[in-house]
């Protein structure tokens, strides 16, 4: 478990280098008080472990840029992906326009994992072609984040990316936002791979590929799952880590069959590989008991591969 007394962390992403697994966490100081707080002052976080259970600190891996950039407020969600011997680490940059919060996706590069530069961007933004943007969203906020980012097996590099269909009911539009790219460069913003009407947003959305299934993970909270889907199969999930199979690793994904994977304990799951080849999942402690906000990371839980 990683936890600290004077700091929450919740989001959070992994990769796996040298017998070694590096977690980045979202983190803000608990002296703020007020938990909610914590999304306009948050920054990035770095730990390493040799078994997901005890972890050493590393220091700031990222956080918020000079007044006036794209990433100004804060540094939120992202995912790790190396190219040849550069890794790169993806990650949503927020800041305030207009009073409202812009959300797009930009990058950092390191050659260790530790000591990580911001390259221009940002690189990826929503297109309103298919997706609601700063300009006309219909929402309490612009949805354009947590990029997951994969090579797929046809060569090219994607993004997974939570984001709002620009049609369709209001409470329902959460979509998997798709770009690719073909030297995690250059992007282009493609059409969504769902369609809405589930969830108002499908957040830290994740991508692997497990004996040839092909399994997307995303959360969503409670509050912001859609009545029609609560109507339909009468339920009251709590915030919810889901989990649904897919035909291909591009879906599309049929985001009515997706079933919570973790009790509202956790959110924000993601699936690890360890280095003998098991899954397990990590995820953030959601709650005290008292509904206070936990903010720390959990031990490894088994994943039993249950069937959609």
């Amino acid at each position: 478990m990683l936890r600290f007394e004077d700091r929450w962390i919740w989001d959070f992403w992994t990769a796996r280098h040298d017998g070694v697994y590096h977690v980045f966490y979202l983190q803000a100081p608990r002296s703020l008080g007020d938990a909610d707080l914590r999304h306009a002052n948050a920054t990035v976080g770095h730990a390493v472990s040799e078994d997901l259970r005890r972890w050493t600190v590393v220091g700031d891996a990222l956080g918020p840029g000079d007044r006036g950039t794209w990433d100004e407020m804060a540094t939120w969600t992202g995912s790790i992906i190396r190219n040849k011997d550069t890794w790169y680490m993806f990650y949503t940059g927020a800041a305030k326009v207009d009073g409202l919060v812009s959300q797009q996706v930009g990058a950092a590069v390191s050659q260790d994992l530790t000591s990580w530069d911001k390259l221009p961007g940002p690189m990826i933004s929503p297109d309103p072609r298919w997706y609601e943007t700063l300009e006309r969203h219909d929402w309490f906020e612009e949805a354009w984040r947590d990029p997951w980012v994969f090579k797929g097996s046809d060569g090219v590099f994607h993004a997974l990316i939570t984001a709002r269909s620009n049609e369709g009911p209001r409470d329902g539009r959460g979509v998997i936002g798709h770009a690719t790219s073909p030297d995690l460069f250059e992007w282009e913003v493609r059409p969504p791979l769902s369609s809405g009407g589930e969830f108002g947003h499908l957040e830290v959305s994740q991508l692997v590929t497990i004996a040839d299934r092909h399994l997307l993970v995303f959360s969503c909270q409670e509050d912001l799952v859609s009545p029609m889907r609560q109507e339909r199969l009468g339920e009251h999930p709590g915030d919810r880590t889901y989990l649904l199979e897919a035909s291909s690793e591009l879906g599309p994904f049929d985001i009515a069959r997706a079933r919570p994977a973790l009790t509202p304990d956790f959110y924000s799951g993601r699936l690890v590989e360890t280095f003998n080849g098991d899954w397990v999942w990590l995820a953030f402690h959601n709650f005290n008991n008292d509904g206070s906000f936990l903010g720390e990371l959990s031990d490894p839980i088994p994943f039993a591969q249950v069937s959609q």
